[in-house]
């Protein structure tokens, strides 16, 4: 290596140019082929390669509605009858045990019961597996919402999101786009860490947008002429280099994906503006202007994400916490979220998607039976729900329970990764097997433990 202080690296090169996808889609896409000049070709390893999963496959992909700030699972989907005999009276730790305002009654074949807060999504309680035994280890939002999404609520060590584990034991469908897109993802609860690949290499993290469809780092045309020009420049370098002997590989790889992500610049915009789609789509979806229509946004654009092969999809309405404010607060999240949830269901079953598509709809724990000042309810880590939907899961299936005030987990008790043990299964991987070293141990999403729940398995 020349002592030339003045000498530019490659390496340093690479890092300074302008490619502009180079921390968000572009981290998608690291590590492709590169050629070599002289008409020879470096055969480098694509860790984004689709890859054979060691079980049966029961999912090919993922979208996760994350409903931020813990949803009321006994105001929305879990009835019970014991709070309404019971109501005004002490409950265990403390606090009055406070009904639901919010008529319940039964659907489908199953009998699920909803609130009249949820009747559009209520119309597919038969294609739901309903998980009723979930707990966790924190009433935090910031710790809880991060252990959802890394399976570890450590602070000292950040992990790897389950959406980054997915990518680099699955690889992904499309090598054209991230295999991992969230929209609207956290901001205060954990920030980029409910989305980032931690440890693992940065072509796992997850590719944030808003639900206008934008990339903070897509270019406008005359800048993307620039780039274009940037990335030939430090092509010729690469491919003068890459005849050396010792040239790294792994730089190569980094080469051949600033191609691609330039390619996606066209591809990604194109794909996330849904004005194209149908008005009559755009109606069952409930798409409008504003915040009031960022969910059914949202919805539409994880159907056509998914629809071109995206892995894992996040999608978020954050406002569940409602210390104060309950009943109209539930009554407002619940419109934003109904129609959307029940369209994008119809959509993904209409088009063939739901048989390979799982989705996964909840909240980094629930709320309490008993009242909260005038009109809250307090966080509950002991007993919550979340419900399933789509590929591998059984239809009008209920696993586990929480005690006959909705307070604790009693029956089919579930902790986060035992969650994410399963959500792993019904996409092929054995979450013992998934593991990466790093500073002389191996990691995995489930930690030292994890079982797989395979009864809710069709």
């Amino acid at each position: 290596m020349s002592n030339n202080p003045f000498q530019v690296s490659r390496r340093n090169l690479l890092r300074s140019a302008g490619a502009g996808f180079g921390h968000l889609a572009l981290a998608g896409l690291l590590g492709s082929v590169a050629k070599k000049a002289a008409a020879q070709e470096l055969n480098v390893n694509n860790p984004l390669a689709p890859k054979k999963p060691p079980l049966p496959v029961k999912a090919k992909r993922v979208i996760f509605l994350f409903m931020e700030g813990a949803m009321s699972s006994v105001d929305t989907f879990e009835y019970k009858p014991e709070l309404e005999k019971r109501g005004g009276k002490s409950g265990p730790g403390g606090g009055t045990i406070t009904p639901s305002r919010f008529k319940f009654k039964q659907y489908g074949k199953s009998g699920a019961y909803f609130s009249e807060l949820l009747p559009n999504i209520a119309e597919h309680a038969d294609e739901f597996s309903f998980l009723r035994g979930l707990y966790t280890d924190t009433p935090a939002h910031p710790q809880a919402v991060v252990q959802l999404h890394t399976g570890s609520a450590n602070a000292a060590l950040t992990r790897p999101s389950w959406g980054s584990w997915l990518l680099y034991g699955l690889g992904t469908e499309n090598q054209n786009l991230p295999g991992y897109i969230t929209i609207n993802p956290p901001i205060a609860f954990g920030g980029a860490a409910n989305y980032g690949s931690a440890f693992l290499p940065a072509y796992y993290q997850g590719t944030a947008i808003t639900d206008q469809g934008f990339m903070p780092n897509i270019k406008a045309a005359t800048e993307r002429r620039l780039e274009r020009e940037q990335i030939d420049l430090i092509q010729s370098f690469n491919h003068d280099v890459a005849l050396r002997p010792g040239a790294p590989d792994a730089v190569d790889g980094v080469i051949k994906s600033y191609e691609l992500g330039f390619r996606m610049q066209d591809t990604v915009p194109q794909l996330l503006d849904i004005s194209g789609e149908p008005q009559h789509v755009q109606d069952a979806y409930g798409v409008k202007p504003g915040p009031e229509g960022s969910f059914a946004r949202q919805c539409l654009m994880a159907r056509r994400l998914s629809e071109a092969g995206v892995r894992f999809v996040e999608i978020r309405q954050a406002g569940w916490d409602h210390h104060t404010n309950l009943h109209q607060g539930l009554i407002e999240q619940s419109r934003r979220v109904d129609q959307p949830t029940a369209a994008l269901l119809t959509d993904l079953k209409q088009r063939g998607l739901l048989e390979d598509t799982l989705v996964l709809f909840g909240s980094e724990f629930g709320r309490l039976p008993t009242s909260q000042g005038a009109d809250g309810r307090d966080h509950n880590i002991t007993g919550y729900s979340m419900f399933l939907a789509g590929a591998g899961v059984k239809k009008g299936f209920s696993y586990g329970a929480t005690d006959e005030l909705g307070m604790t987990a009693v029956d089919g008790r579930m902790h986060i990764n035992d969650l994410h043990a399963t959500l792993l299964a019904l996409m092929g991987i054995d979450h013992e097997q998934l593991t990466y070293r790093y500073e002389g141990r191996d990691f995995r999403l489930t930690n030292v433990a994890g079982v797989v729940n395979n009864q809710v398995f069709a």
